[in-house]
């Protein structure tokens, strides 16, 4: 029978979506509820969508840190996705591209799905646990089907989706929050899902020694937190490896910080709470007219940002995220990285004229004339004005944050680009999860022997810590390691007559340098 991933690929998709499902699946018993899953018998993989891994996190529990959930009576069944955390949008003023869908969306949203082809196997499998992306505003559990990842491995490995709290939901910070509630409450949640993962996997089939946490955009930014979490100590150990598909790292500046602090004080006098107690006030604001002011203030932010991020909180995140990469102390010391080739231009007016030193002040507002004068002469060689913008963004949020990754893990470590025109931030996410349809994905280069190489760099290293130990044939020449001294990368691209071509590239040393820059400006850009 052909492959899962070859039915999406073709124009056979319509086959690949009636297959046999047995709804009297499996029940795993998780000791505060029973969940019962659904199987694929086609595919040979159950899918338990919806299990709640945290008490709802509303009311008296709005903005703490999340905690175990009731015990729930009966058999529950996990046969749909869960609602979506409460969503936000993106600044540039436009609509929430998710309107479009008819999604369920609620602030009681702290569930995960697990897609197991061994349930109750006495051989546990690796486990990859899948944190989205969407600029920490956006996204859920329900875009992603881990069965395809699941059947892309063949069938070698467990995945976990997980769904964390978004937007001002799940990191609105200040002084206030650290006083009487937990910043960072998003991350938290990330954090207590890998917990439970921990604690419960193996019941699905997973091996809680063989977990690897891979996210896209702000969920590969999320593995970049976790890996530097509590200084590198947390406990137990919660994951073996990392992999980080375009690595978000917008500025996170300290709590209590000027920027921070001013996001807290708009919310809090948007939902009328001025007085003398206005976390607790905010406590009693309904859901609904909290996640009115949450899209109101990241559209009026800058274009292309998502004004809601991590911060530094002094606890679990101790220190800056560079800084924290610079101490040497981490979570892990094996990675895989990809970014796509044209990161920024997603997120810039392509048709607008821009002045690129105001253009870096607007982005990091703590820069001055000087830095970001500095900024625009790095970048005057790269072309016109858009070209410089689409670049400066790409590269200060995604590109270089990926290579301070590298830099500081000696490891097993390794580097890809998705190269496929025009390369934006998030083609390659439809090549991981084929049925994804968020924000209008497409499919860039609809060719199975590429698209089978590319994504058998991520399961494999996920299940042997090798991106080349493939657990399928694929047409990918080796992975080398990526250092400093020999900084080589997969490039993933195509001919101009439509054929793959896959081959090692060094990394750019003007690239390297600009990111240099960044770099020394981390504590001015919030890095």
């Amino acid at each position: 029978m052909a492959l899962f991933r070859d039915f999406v690929h073709t124009a056979l998709l319509f086959v690949a979506c009636i297959r046999a499902v047995d709804a009297s699946g499996p029940v795993v018993d998780l000791g505060y509820a029973r969940y019962q899953g659904v199987v694929d018998t086609t595919l040979d993989i159950t899918a338990f969508r919806g299990i709640r891994y945290a008490a709802a996190p509303t009311g008296p529990l709005r903005w703490h840190a999340p905690t175990p959930p009731h015990k729930i009576a009966g058999i529950q069944q996990a046969s749909d996705d869960p609602p979506l955390c409460l969503q936000g949008a993106e600044g540039t003023g436009q609509n929430n591209p998710l309107t479009a869908r008819d999604v369920q969306q609620s602030e009681d949203c702290l569930f995960l799905s697990v897609y197991s082809p061994v349930v109750n196997s006495t051989l546990p499998l690796p486990t990859i646990v899948w944190i989205h992306g969407g600029g920490y505003a956006l996204g859920g559990a329900g875009y992603y089907n881990g069965a395809e990842i699941v059947q892309e491995s063949n069938n070698q490995v467990v995945v976990v989706v997980l769904q964390y709290r978004l937007g001002l939901f799940g990191f609105l910070a200040g002084q206030e929050i650290k006083d009487n509630g937990a910043l960072n409450a998003g991350l938290l949640d990330q954090d207590f899902a890998l917990r439970w993962v921990n604690k419960n996997i193996r019941a699905f089939g997973g091996d809680p020694e063989k977990v690897t946490i891979w996210g896209q955009s702000a969920g590969a930014g999320s593995v970049l937190q976790h890996v530097v979490a509590r200084n590198g100590k947390t406990s137990p150990k919660l994951f073996r490896a990392a992999i980080t598909s375009s690595t978000f790292l917008p500025s996170q500046y300290k709590y209590d910080g000027k920027i921070p602090s001013t996001l807290f004080n708009e919310v809090a006098s948007q939902a009328g709470c001025n007085g003398t107690r206005p976390l607790d006030c905010l406590r009693e604001v309904d859901s609904a007219t909290l996640a009115g002011i949450n899209t109101n203030i990241i559209l009026a932010g800058f274009a292309g940002t998502f004004t809601f991020s991590p911060v530094v909180d002094g606890s679990f995140i101790k220190q800056s995220p560079t800084d924290a990469l610079s101490q040497g102390t981490l979570n892990t010391d094996i990675l895989l990285s990809v970014n796509n080739a044209n990161e920024g231009a997603l997120f810039i007016n392509q048709s607008a004229e821009y002045d690129v030193a105001q253009y870096v002040r607007n982005l990091f507002p703590l820069l001055g004339t000087k830095e970001s004068s500095a900024a625009a002469s790095l970048y005057e060689p790269l072309g016109s004005s858009v070209d410089q913008v689409n670049a400066i963004l790409g590269e200060s949020t995604f590109v270089c944050p990926t290579y301070l990754l590298l830099n500081a893990l000696p490891g097993k470590v390794y580097k890809g680009e998705y190269a496929i025109p025009p390369a934006l931030h998030g083609d390659d996410t439809i090549n991981y999860f084929p049925t994804f349809d968020e924000f209008g994905s497409v499919l860039r280069f609809n060719h199975i022997a590429f698209i089978t190489a590319f994504t058998q760099g991520f399961v494999s290293f996920a299940a042997h810590l090798d991106p080349n130990a493939k657990l399928r044939p694929s047409i990918a020449p080796a992975w080398q390691r990526w250092s400093r001294d020999v900084p080589t990368e997969l490039v993933f691209n195509q001919t101009e007559s439509g054929a793959p071509h896959i081959a090692p590239s060094n990394t750019s040393s003007a690239l390297l340098e600009r990111c240099e820059f960044w770099r020394s400006q981390r504590h001015l850009i919030g890095q």
